[in-house]
This record gives structure tokens, C-alpha cells and sequence, in this order.
């Protein structure tokens, strides 16, 4: 039986979901790993989205916190706000409280990703603070660590994503991820499925 990956993740001008993308093509490089994107539910009124200049969802289908359980490994994305995960994304970990009280998502492993929009915005204390909602559900955090190579120490062109996952700067929110950014993501993706895939064989 295929291995099960789930992307899920929170983008409101769209560099969060570039990133999935990417991280899904990782994913689905890997034999015998199925991946799915999904989204978590916008906390926002169409109306203030607006106002902010958010562009409208795309496709990809809402997740619901029971179907977490069915990964067999998640990987979750979101901007930062103020160096944490955004709002929206904290109200869907607040609502898993039921898998919480059964371990439910206990031995999974999780992977981060994230969008901020400086370098001084929180690369690392996101997946940090992050770290905290993992935990508590007993999952096992899989860091990418130095394992893309020579574009983690990088030094001549901006770039975002650290040892703990994928990441990229969306500036003013013109700007978009970079190729790097873009391999790092997709890198990310390939890494995580192999470890799936190695923990559920050995279950």
C-alpha cells in the first residue's frame, strides 16, 4: 500500500501555495508515495481579504482536522505573522483538539514550510513556535537540515528557508520564490517522502 502525504497549507497572496506546489512534485518523485494538497479554511470575510488585496483560492480542497489522520505524513506551509504561523493556520491546529485527545496524529511525521516577508520576519522563529503544536501531538518533527546542498549556504542572492524547511520571502508581495527557493521546496518534498516511507515500512 502506497505511502500517504499530505501537503497542507494556509497562502493569502499566493507564495505559500507556490511553494506546495513545488514540495508536492518532490513528493511524487519518489515510488510508491501518493501526495494531496490541501488547504485549511479561511478565517477572513471575502469582503476584508478584499480590502487586503488577496487574490481569490484556488482549487485545491479544504481539509478537515479528521482527515489528517489518513496521512501516513504531513508537511504544513503558511506565511508568518509577527515570526509565528498566521492566525488562520492556528485556529485549524486550535480546532484538532479531538486528535489530540486521542493521539490520533501520535508517531506521524511532520515537516514545515513557510513564507516571511523580510529576513528579519521570522525564518526561524516560525518553525519554532511551530514546533510547540507538534509536539503536543506527538509527531516527529523531520527538519530538511543541510541535506540540499551547496544553495543552503548560498550567500549572493536572497533566499529564503532554513535547516528547518522550505522557505522564501514575499517582500511587499510582488515579490515571488526564486529558483532556489524553488529547489529547496521540491528538495523537501523527495527528502520527506523517503522518510515516510522508510517509517511506515517499518511499522
Amino acid at each position: 500500500m502506497a505511502t500517504k502525504v499530505y501537503i497542507v497549507y494556509y497562502s493569502m497572496y499566493g507564495h505559500v501555495a507556490r511553494l506546495a506546489e513545488e514540495i508536492l512534485k518532490g513528493v511524487q518523485s519518489v515510488e510508491g508515495v501518493e501526495a494531496k494538497l490541501w488547504q485549511v479554511p479561511e478565517t477572513l470575510p471575502a469582503e476584508v481579504l478584499g480590502k487586503m488585496g488577496a487574490p481569490p483560492k484556488s482549487e485545491v480542497p479544504v481539509i478537515s482536522p479528521e482527515e489528517l489522520v489518513e496521512a501516513d505524513g504531513i508537511i504544513f506551509g503558511f506565511p508568518t505573522r509577527f515570526g509565528m504561523m498566521a492566525a488562520q493556520f492556528k485556529a485549524f491546529f486550535d480546532s484538532t483538539g479531538g486528535l489530540w485527545r486521542t493521539q490520533a496524529l501520535a508517531g506521524k511525521p511532520a515537516g514545515i514550510f513557510y513564507s516571511t516577508g523580510s529576513q528579519g520576519g521570522g525564518q526561524e522563529t516560525t518553525p519554532l513556535t511551530t514546533i510547540t503544536q507538534l509536539v503536543h501531538h506527538g509527531m516527529l518533527f523531520v527538519p530538511i537540515g543541510y541535506t540540499s546542498g551547496a544553495g543552503m549556504f548560498e550567500m549572493e542572492q536572497v533566499k529564503g528557508g532554513s535547516p528547518y524547511g522550505a522557505g522564501t520571502y514575499a517582500g511587499d508581495g510582488t515579490r515571488q520564490p526564486s529558483d532556489l527557493e524553488l529547489e529547496t521546496a521540491s528538495h523537501q518534498g523527495k527528502y520527506f517522502a523517503g522518510i515516510a516511507k522508510k517509517l511506515k515500512g517499518s511499522a
